[in-house]
């Protein structure tokens, strides 16, 4: 469970870290700013800032929470509805081998079953 833990909480990390430009590759959040309007091609223009900044602060928020095991339950319920959501957008602007071959649709399975494994309370 911790492997599944960290491997999901490193995957929403390290795209922010490269979208806030920490990993020093070249990427920012103006370019972020343009993939999101391309993933959400169906999307009215004026929300795609809403978008990104939300996608950033949710993806930081379940990394962070998703490896230091806080509330894992909903983290993981959380993390599999923001992953299946961002693959459906990405079905849709790109056909459904896109978000197949980045394996969106069975990280979010994999954060599904990592909820399940979870008690209750968590």
């Amino acid at each position: 469970m911790f492997y599944a833990r960290l491997a999901l909480g490193l995957a929403f990390l390290s795209p922010v870290a490269s979208r806030l430009g920490l990993l020093g590759n070249g990427s920012n959040f103006t370019k972020f700013m343009a993939y999101t309007a391309e993933v959400n091609a169906f999307m009215p223009a004026f929300t795609i800032p809403f978008l990104a900044v939300a996608a950033t602060i949710c993806e930081a928020s379940f990394g962070i929470a998703l490896i230091v095991g806080f509330r894992l339950r909903w983290v993981a319920f959380g993390a599999a509805a923001l992953l299946a959501v961002f693959g459906t957008a990405m079905a849709i602007s790109f056909g459904v081998k896109s978000p197949l071959d980045y394996s969106v649709f069975s990280a979010s399975a994999a954060a599904l079953l990592l909820a399940q494994r979870q008690p209750r309370s968590s």
